[in-house]
């Protein structure tokens, strides 16, 4: 077996002190990555609700408060298409401090739907 030399000793430690912020900052990156794209599946489901009470005959403000349920800090406005009744919806994802990704979702329903 070899002896190591004296001035490899620590090398290791110190390659670890390089590298895991990096791995740390990545792993945290990802995650909140996830969690932007949860909210999006959230919106989009949350505004095709909002359209189907918009096509039924709801208020705007009972489509608000679903979309507002799901999403919290998300802007709702409905708007009609011909034979349609659209709603849509944007939201700011925050990664992190610095890193604002906007979101938004948009669906139709028939008007006067069941």
């Amino acid at each position: 077996m070899r002896r190591l030399c004296a001035d490899e000793r620590g090398s290791v430690a110190a390659e670890l002190a390089l590298a895991l912020p990096a791995v740390v900052i990545t792993l945290l990156l990802g995650a909140s990555v996830l969690g932007a794209a949860a909210q999006q599946v959230a919106l989009q489901d949350a505004v095709a609700d909002a359209a189907r009470l918009l096509g039924r005959g709801e208020s705007a403000a009972s489509a608000q408060a679903v979309v507002a349920a799901a999403v919290p800090s998300a802007h709702m406005s409905g708007h009609t298409r011909g034979e349609l009744i659209c709603a849509s919806a944007q939201v700011d994802a925050r990664i992190g401090a610095l890193i604002r990704i906007p979101l938004s979702a948009s669906s139709c329903a028939l008007s006067g739907g069941l």
